[in-house]
């Protein structure tokens, strides 16, 4: 109906335009919107206010000239001009009334549309360090990721849901020789353990204690050739000084992991220390894996950086060709500069080893070599400073970075009461994603990672997360879908199987206010959800079933239906078909957002 209406509007501006009330080139770029209030009509058009500069006329006048032009629509029962210019809608009782007829008849599909049919998207997402379990801070990319993919599908993009696996960088390294260590610990050498390395408790039990049960002794090796020519871990002495502060020993935490490394390599040769990586690495990622998939989130590719090889050598030979790249001290360094970038970006030291930044532009190459349409990365906002550089990357390869869309997640602090939680992934120290979804529910945790903008910093408020209460959004969202359920449950056993047909028979019956809102909120969710798709917004999505649920309770409250049955049984089935559209948009929101609609509570 919203397409009728802006179809008139087209055919009012085209007949301005012939009569040189606009100029010809006149482009209409207003917006036509569901209003909130009916009071004020269906949809509301600012159309007037922005033509009225180049017509030379009063919004309001231009809008007068604009109603004389219009031409005559069924589904409209009149227009009106509002405030400083908006030209208000009303549709007439029919089409009002035919959002009930859609939901029925559409059931889980209502809302969706194929606007994007033929359109390919990826969106990366997660792509945590293999070296760990995920994280709260985690748990929102997935959650965010996961629910923006289902809302880009919900209007017609086909979706591919990708995680990188960081497999071959320092970090790996870093995990390997750590659970090395730990293996000579459990081999029954002593040694101190390197201030950087991953220190968590999973590191002995899950990895180091696998390849002991399997393999024995066999690994085991001196710990003083481990700790030969290895520069001095730097710590921090117990005192303080003048100030406060711990004192830094002298030493060189970095220099003597690497140092490690080195050893472990030397020591274990090739094809043993890549049984404790890829050991390491694959625990980790299983549990991973399964962690996410326990969460409702999947992927359809996991995209190794190992594989980057070639396709680095690759993307450095077409950087070179297009004159993006030049030596300096040694190192190969791309131009990123000529693309805006603050500052050149090495990508191949003089050790002839390549960057990270030179695996980052493989992997975008990768990627548009496979022909999306839309490429989207949801990174931590500690990346924001990388999105400028990778563009670059993009455009010196002969592709458009415009179809780059990156999009940033703010941290998330974890509340126990009046105290946050510290997180710290190398020390173990952290909350897991599991944690969180054991003591909150995957349901809790789905919703409120997406309820704010992504790039604004959440306070995961636990306490009311597990309330049961109306300040808990989720419940109240839930609770109005039981409701709804419960209230069919009893109808059914009380009047006998419920034959839809015939309650859309009475569906004009709905005359009240209330009931009014309530169907004028249940036709704006087609509008809802493709905003929030396209703006990548989901907590538009979950305000809006935060709204419907409010506006469910206040009339479940006022407006009885069983009761009144025997004497109205009209009314009452008209009431019991609302009630159903309510819930099966309640669900069908959910189920994008990845929370449940239960059906009892």
């Amino acid at each position: 109906m919203n397409t009728a209406i802006q179809s008139a509007l087209d055919t009012a501006i085209d007949s301005l335009k012939q009569q040189g009330v606009l100029p010809q080139d006149f482009q209409n770029n207003s917006s036509l919107s569901r209003t909130r209030d009916r009071s004020h009509g269906d949809f509301a058009s600012n159309v007037a206010m922005i033509a009225a500069k180049v017509a030379g006329l009063k919004p309001r006048d231009l809008a007068e000239k604009i109603l004389t032009a219009l031409p005559q629509v069924d589904v409209i029962s009149k227009a009106e001009i509002a405030g400083p210019g908006f030209i208000n809608f009303f549709l007439n009782d029919d089409q009002r009334f035919a959002v009930l007829d859609q939901i029925i008849a559409q059931t889980s599909q209502f809302g969706r549309s194929q606007q994007f049919n033929g359109k390919k998207a990826q969106v990366e997402f997660v792509s945590a360090n293999p070296t760990s379990s995920l994280h709260v801070g985690h748990g929102r990319g997935a959650a965010y990721g996961m629910t923006v993919a289902n809302l880009l599908e919900a209007i017609g993009w086909t979706v591919q849901r990708e995680y990188y696996v960081n497999d071959a960088g320092r970090q790996m390294d870093i995990l390997a020789t750590s659970t090395f260590l730990r293996y000579l610990e459990l081999c029954g050498q002593s040694l101190t353990f390197p201030s950087n390395g991953y220190r968590g408790a999973y590191v002995t039990e899950d990895i180091a204690q696998k390849i002991f049960d399997q393999y024995g002794n066999q690994f085991n090796r001196p710990v003083d050739a481990l700790f030969a020519n290895v520069p001095s871990d730097a710590e921090y002495a117990a005192e303080l000084d003048k100030d406060g502060n711990k004192v830094l020993l002298s030493g060189d935490k970095e220099k003597h992991i690497d140092g490690l490394i080195h050893n472990a390599q030397q020591l274990l040769g090739a094809e043993d220390y890549r049984l404790f990586h890829q050991t390491a690495l694959q625990v980790i990622l299983d549990d991973i894996k399964d962690d996410l998939a326990d969460f409702g989130v999947t992927f359809d590719q996991w995209f190794s950086e190992a594989t980057l090889k070639d396709k680095i050598t690759e993307a450095l030979e077409v950087l070179d060709q297009n004159g993006f790249l030049y030596e300096k001290d040694g190192n190969i360094w791309f131009k990123s500069t000529n693309f805006g970038d603050e500052k050149d970006r090495v990508v191949k030291r003089a050790n002839g080893q390549t960057t990270y930044f030179a695996a980052d532009i493989a992997y975008h190459l990768n990627k548009f070599q496979r022909g999306f349409d839309e490429v989207i990365n949801i990174w931590g906002s500690d990346h924001h400073g990388y999105i400028s550089r990778v563009k670059a990357a993009i455009d010196a390869l002969g592709f458009d970075s415009k179809k780059l869309t990156v999009l940033l997640v703010q941290f998330v602090s974890l509340w126990r009461g009046s105290e946050m939680v510290q997180m710290s992934s190398r020390s173990g120290q952290f909350v897991s994603l599991r944690e969180l979804r054991e003591e909150v529910g995957n349901d809790a945790a789905r919703f409120y990672y997406v309820m704010r903008k992504s790039e604004q910093h959440i306070d995961f408020d636990l306490d009311l997360a597990v309330s049961q209460s109306k300040d808990n959004a989720v419940y109240y969202i839930q609770y109005a879908h039981a409701r709804i359920c419960r209230l069919f449950n009893n109808f059914s056993s009380q009047l006998g199987e419920i034959q839809f047909d015939e309650l859309n028979a009475h569906k004009a019956q709905l005359t009240s206010e209330a009931e009014s809102e309530l169907i004028t909120k249940l036709a704006a969710y087609p509008d809802v959800l493709a905003r929030a798709a396209q703006q990548y917004e989901p907590h538009q999505l979950g305000n809006y079933l935060k709204e419907l649920a409010g506006q469910l309770h206040g009339w479940y409250d006022t407006h009885p239906i069983i009761k009144i049955f025997a004497e109205q049984p009209e009314l009452a089935k008209a009431r019991l078909l609302l009630a159903y559209c309510v819930q099966q948009v309640l669900k069908n929101g959910l189920s994008l957002l990845g929370v449940s609609a239960p059906e009892a509570m």
